[in-house]
């Protein structure tokens, strides 16, 4: 990402605040061709004492002028130096590709000795697997590319739709599939320092749910995901049935991290 202009840490984290002093605070990282304004509405689910942060990768809204992500790196790093320093406990969520920013985001706040309260990884294979569903975007015509996003969903197809909007979302969301479909970490016997809990849908035809269990592999102990019903983006079939799930999940992370050592 040589000569991008450096982003102001509010274009990098949005910070949404409830209606309440917060407590503890909810980072939740898009899934490969997301931006932030797709999550934004958690806002009304979350209860008022949970801060809402969302990352916002390079190539879209106020980063739109940056160049392009070409790894995990690119998307992870900025966020990690973006954080407001005044989060209280943290637990990072991500969705899909994002679940895998989220764990290499784990990891840089664990190496500078700011573990987050909990990681939530949702509809995404185990960072130390390969990708056992490609999309190959380097192979495929923007007509091909967006044929193969509208079968995965998550995007408005009319934005897929209309040529003026095309043209802006698709340099960003070839970018994402391409660090998506490389990644994996290698690391010898990598673990996170906080809890893990996963999520996913009952069925996702991307991330089956047979898969999510190897997550169990970088937590250091075993995980059994919370299976909602939907495909490979559930949580919008039926949001509050998501929140009532996930609600639960983060004030258990914050109990954990307020007991005593």
């Amino acid at each position: 990402m040589n000569g991008s202009p450096s982003p102001a840490p509010e274009d990098v984290v949005w910070d949404l605040p409830g209606d309440a002093p917060h407590r503890m605070s909810l980072l939740v990282l898009p899934h490969a061709g997301g931006n932030a304004h797709a999550y934004s509405e958690w806002r009304e689910h979350l209860p008022a004492d949970v801060r809402l942060l969302i990352g916002q990768y390079p190539g879209r809204g106020a980063r739109y002028c940056e160049d392009l992500p070409e790894s995990v790196d690119d998307l992870a790093l900025p966020v990690v130096g973006a954080l407001p320093p005044d989060t209280g406990p943290l637990v990072v969520l991500g969705h899909s590709m994002g679940s895998l920013v989220a764990f290499e985001v784990t990891r840089a706040l664990q190496a500078a000795g700011r573990a987050p309260a909990g990681l939530i990884a949702s509809a995404c294979r185990a960072p130390v697997l390969p990708n056992q569903c490609p999309v190959h975007p380097e192979r495929l015509d923007d007509d091909q590319l967006v044929a193969a996003i509208k079968e995965r969903g998550g995007t408005d197809d009319g934005i897929l739709d209309d040529p003026e909007l095309r043209e802006i979302v698709l340099p960003s969301i070839r970018a994402d599939f391409a660090i998506d479909d490389a990644y994996r970490c290698t690391a010898p016997g990598v673990r996170l320092d906080c809890p893990v809990a996963v999520f996913g849908g009952d069925a996702d035809p991307i991330v089956p749910v047979d898969m999510l269990g190897g997550w169990s592999a970088v937590a250091g102990h075993p995980v059994a995901p919370e299976v909602l019903p939907g495909d490979h983006f559930y949580f919008q079939q039926d949001l509050s049935g998501f929140f009532a799930r996930l609600n639960p999940a983060l004030q258990a992370l914050r109990d954990s991290a307020a007991a005593p050592a």
